[in-house]
This record gives structure tokens, C-alpha cells and sequence, in this order.
């Protein structure tokens, strides 16, 4: 496929109820953070609206999902992911590889959050390594909490990322370094006087980037603490 819009939203739970919303944004990927398993749900027209779906999580309330235009080839994809959190790799029409992240607490002692992609990219970098490769999610993280002493900061995984090829696409776009954002994603405790930036996508060489959006708080704070990012990019 020459062109593909993707969307990321961490959805603050509850995506049976808020997915309408998402389909105003008519994107062929969405990634989705803290959604239910569509697998598990008595509601009709959220099963309807995850007819092509992949979904992970440690309950079935909260967990990371893939969603997916029905003419897309979605596929699970085996990575050695270990209790890393929380990790959904997939492909998309056998040419796409595509790394769906909510990075998480996940009871570490030591890598906690940004530290668990670090480590993931230490045993499986090659899976993004591709002209068409994406990295898409939450990765509650930034590189305004980097510390002076600890080699996984946020600024470190940045680095990998570039040096197999992925850049974000919102710091491209834009213009932006790490940690100067000017277009915040998330809202502390639904305050827009706490305001960050911790939502991310990288994307290859082989993607050209179209536009990039975030999404507005008078349109999304009421749904969520998160914004959604939109990804419009072309391949040659």
C-alpha cells in the first residue's frame, strides 16, 4: 500500500464506549492503549467495530489493541517479548512490520516504563529494522526525564531507533527536538496546566511523512487524559 493513516490514542478505558469518536478520523491502523478485549465484551457494535483486530493485555479490561481497515491483511507477529510490557508486534499485508507499545510499571524493579522498550530493542531490534518499519504508542515517556546516570533514558532509545533507521514523525514534522514540544499529548489528571508529551510514532526511511495532528483537549479531555496523534504518510 502506497499510503496509510494511523491514529494512536491511549483511550483511558471504556473504548466501547468512546469509539465512535475515532471513527471520524477515517484511519486505516489505530492503536489503541487501556482498551478492553473486543473478544470479551457483550457489546455489538464495539465487537462490529474490531471485526480486524490483535489485543493483548494483563486483564480484560486494559490491554493494547490494533485496529484495522477489513481490506488489511493484519498478523500477530512471534517476538521474544518475555514479561516486558506491553508489547503487541504485528504485520500489515506481509510488507509492513509495525510494533503497537503501551510501556508500563510493569512491576520492574529497575526498568521500569521507557526502560521496557530499551530493553525489548536489545533482543529484537531486527523485527523494526525495515524501510517500512513503525513504532506506534504510549511510551510514557520524555526525554525531560532523562537522568545523568541511567542508560536507558528516553534519549537512548531514541538514539537505537534512529540508528536501525526509525524517526518520529511528529519531531520531523515539525521541526521539534525531544523534550521542546510544543503540542502536548497528555493531560495530568485531566489538568491542562500539567501538560506532556509522551505519545510517540517512529517511522522508516521508506515512509514519507504527509501530515502529522494532535488532537485538541476542548475536543478530547472529556473522553480521555490522552490525545490522539494522526500519522498521514506515503511510501514510494
Amino acid at each position: 500500500m502506497k499510503s496509510l493513516r494511523i491514529v494512536n490514542w491511549n483511550c483511558n478505558g471504556a473504548l466501547r464506549k468512546k469509539f465512535p469518536h475515532l471513527l471520524d478520523l477515517q484511519a486505516d491502523i489505530i492503536v489503541v492503549q487501556e482498551c478492553e478485549n473486543p473478544e470479551r465484551t457483550s457489546d455489538r457494535e464495539y465487537r462490529d467495530f474490531a471485526l480486524n483486530h490483535l489485543w493483548i493485555g494483563p486483564t480484560k479490561n486494559k490491554g493494547i489493541g490494533i485496529f484495522a481497515r477489513p481490506e488489511l491483511l493484519l498478523e500477530p507477529v512471534e517476538l521474544n517479548t518475555g514479561k516486558l510490557e506491553l508489547f503487541l508486534p504485528a504485520s500489515i499485508n506481509n510488507a509492513i512490520p509495525l510494533l503497537a507499545c503501551w510501556t508500563r510499571y510493569a512491576d520492574s524493579p529497575n526498568f521500569r516504563y521507557i526502560g521496557q522498550l530499551w530493553k525489548l530493542l536489545q533482543i529484537e531490534r531486527n523485527f523494526l529494522k525495515h524501510p517500512r518499519g513503525l513504532l506506534i504508542g504510549d511510551l510514557n515517556s520524555n526525554k525531560i526525564w532523562d537522568q545523568w546516570d541511567r542508560w536507558w533514558n528516553h534519549s537512548d532509545v531514541v538514539r537505537i531507533l534512529e540508528d536501525i533507521g526509525l524517526n518520529s514523525l511528529y519531531h520531523c514534522h515539525f521541526g521539534e527536538d525531544q523534550g521542546k514540544e510544543s503540542n502536548p499529548t497528555f493531560f495530568l489528571q485531566r489538568n491542562v496546566k500539567k501538560a506532556y508529551h509522551i505519545d510517540y510514532g517512529f517511522a522508516g526511511n521508506g515512509w514519507t511523512i504527509q501530515s502529522v495532528e494532535v488532537g485538541k483537549p476542548e475536543r478530547w479531555l472529556a473522553l480521555s487524559d490522552h490525545m490522539p496523534l494522526v500519522f498521514n504518510l506515503h511510501s514510494a
